[in-house]
């Protein structure tokens, strides 16, 4: 691993929000849903690139940290409830979150979604699948004449699709990518299209302190090159990096 280094500055924050913590947990919740984002692997543990990204920033940031998982359409109102006090869960900054939650800066660029379908769909007229209060369903309702269908994982979205239930599914690409080439009926259809403003930790607006800890390390990682080569080696080298 490449040396790491923090400007004075963050470490200070690094340093008085670890003191202010002694050895209290920080929980870090996300959904175990969406690989290669996050999922649970055969051991029963959360894995993928949000499980090495968010150790790695804890290590970097001194923090003692614990995973909790959390079905995607509650994971805002639980952090703001309190049953974990980060949200690391491919979730896109978005203005409408940010009224709700605080971001850090984003640790990956906005990544294009698509469409995937079972054939040549015309999407103007279309039923199509998305995961429930993602920026991919808020774009559906948005297409002149299209249907929305939003299910609570995505991987429900595909099985909609497959079930003849939904004519074709818009999510990430980077969670397309392994469905589409790992199936020979599926295929994309469309033009990719830019959404959000890349991902992000999202912390409760009382916990600014903590945000930036880990805005702090997130900015040590794109300074000495690891977040790139974390992102091209859990999501691909045609993921957008920095």
């Amino acid at each position: 691993m490449k040396h790491i280094i923090l400007g004075a500055a963050a470490l200070a924050v690094c340093a008085s929000f670890a003191s202010a913590q002694d050895d209290s947990v920080v929980r870090l919740g996300t959904e175990g849903a969406y690989p290669p984002y996050n999922f649970i692997n055969d051991a029963g543990e959360v894995d993928g690139f949000e499980r090495a990204l968010g150790d790695e920033l804890c290590k970097r940031a001194e923090l003692n940290c614990e995973w909790v998982t959390n079905d995607w359409d509650s994971i805002i109102p639980n952090l703001v409830s309190g049953n974990y006090d980060a949200i690391i869960a491919g979730m896109s900054i978005t203005p409408e979150r940010e009224e709700v939650v605080d971001f850090t800066q984003n640790y990956t660029p906005p990544s294009p979604s698509a469409f995937a379908a079972m054939g040549d769909v015309d999407l103007s007229g279309a039923v199509i699948a998305a995961q429930t209060g993602t920026i991919q369903a808020a774009h559906v309702t948005g297409m002149d004449g299209a249907t929305l269908l939003e299910y609570p994982t995505p991987d429900e979205t595909v099985a909609a699709m497959r079930a003849g239930e939904a004519d074709a599914v818009l999510s990430d690409k980077d969670y397309l990518i392994p469905v589409v080439e790992g199936s020979d009926d599926i295929q994309f259809i469309g033009e990719d299209i830019p959404l959000g403003g890349g991902i992000g930790m999202a912390f409760r607006k009382s916990d600014p302190e903590l945000r930036e800890t880990f805005d702090a390390a997130i900015q040590s990682m794109k300074d000495d090159g690891t977040l790139n080569e974390m992102i091209i080696e859990h999501l691909g080298e045609d993921s957008p990096r920095f």
